[in-house]
């Protein structure tokens, strides 16, 4: 749990400091205070990177350098970043004392990130879930990072080969068939059990976060039987060879699958509102949690950035109490609905105005 954090020169912060509780966190403020700013603070202090901009458009205007500090409760540990750009760019990070210029699988905080763009995951392109799958697979699953990258990497040799003057016989192609078929499978099976997992929690959690009845499920759509997948692919690869060469990409793989959302069995792309969407993604998001808490032995921040929009009175409870066991950070522009609704359950943090 982060107990206390100052910002120095990030973004519209000059000097600041705040203290949170260990629930939940509500930054209220109106457009262009810096609510999103203080979020972004603490998921670079977390993971080392903001999910927005590079690092030197974390400094604030005009400044040659910026710093976050912070206090992390029950394990006595201090954590710092530093950004400089002069005499050249560069970050370090200083944990407990000990400096480290990049951070390693066992210095990142578990945080789960929500923000605005994130409600395309579910009407949006394929790639968005794609990629939402691979990514909780990279921070849940181990040697996950190192089969993503090399499947990409033996994708684009195999995609290169298809694109010369020359058509490439099967023979050539095949050990990039069969090494793709390989981690095609790998990769596949992964995200249809980490789907499988969401699918035993999803329906329950989203009838408690939404207060209705509405049934949601959510099912992977691999182009191959899972179970034998490999060799399906790779007769796929090998009988599909001109065709490949014609569109200049390979067409089978883990790389063109994707899978569905469904509201009462139907999609969700044609049929949620913009309220069930979100909450579908808050429910999405707090599995996440789950899946890094279960993992990590650790549990993970939670922040979630204007996600009071589109959601009714029912829901706004039911999600802050639901997160409650987490530390939680929101942000919103609403401060009458904050102190209506929320001034005994958690802790405010007001943000009159960007504070320079």
């Amino acid at each position: 749990m982060i107990s206390d954090l100052r910002l120095q020169q990030f973004r519209s912060y000059q000097d600041a400091s705040f203290e949170f509780s260990q629930g939940v966190n509500i930054i209220v403020g109106p457009n262009g205070s810096g609510k999103t700013n203080l979020l972004e603070a603490l998921l670079v202090l977390a993971v080392g990177r903001s999910y927005r901009v590079g690092d030197a458009e974390l400094l604030s205007f005009g400044a040659e350098w910026c710093r976050l500090d912070a206090d992390i409760h029950g394990s006595n540990a201090t954590r710092t970043v530093k950004i400089k750009t002069i005499p050249k760019q560069s970050k370090t990070y200083d944990i407990n004392g000990k400096q480290y210029f990049r951070l390693t699988q066992p210095h990142l905080l578990p945080v789960v990130l929500f923000e605005p763009n994130h409600l395309q995951l579910l009407h949006g392109a394929p790639e968005l879930r794609r990629n939402y799958l691979d990514d909780l697979l990279e921070l849940t699953m181990p040697g996950f990072i190192s089969f993503r990258k090399n499947y990409r990497r033996l994708l684009s040799q195999r995609n290169a080969l298809l694109k010369r003057p020359r058509l490439p016989s099967t023979q050539e192609l095949f050990p990039w068939n069969l090494r793709l078929s390989e981690l095609g499978a790998t990769i596949a099976r992964a995200r249809a059990e980490l789907i499988s997992q969401l699918a035993e929690s999803l329906p329950a959690l989203y009838k408690d976060l939404s207060q209705t009845e509405t049934a949601l499920s959510i099912e992977y759509h691999p182009k191959f039987p899972i179970e034998s997948y490999e060799s399906h692919m790779l007769a796929k690869l090998e009988s599909h060879v001109v065709e490949d060469a014609q569109r200049g990409f390979t067409a089978y793989g883990p790389h063109r699958e994707d899978f569905m959302v469904y509201f009462a069995n139907n999609p969700a792309a044609e049929t949620a509102s913009r309220g069930e969407t979100r909450t579908a993604l808050l429910a999405l998001k707090i599995l996440e949690l789950q899946q890094l808490e279960q993992v990590r032995g650790q549990t993970p921040l939670l922040l979630l950035d204007d996600v009071f929009s589109e959601l009714d009175g029912a829901r706004r409870q039911a999600l802050t109490t639901y997160v409650q066991r987490y530390q939680t950070f929101i942000t919103t522009t609403d401060a009458d609905l904050v102190i209506q609704h929320f001034t005994e359950a958690a802790n405010i943090i007001p943000i009159q105005k960007a504070i320079t």
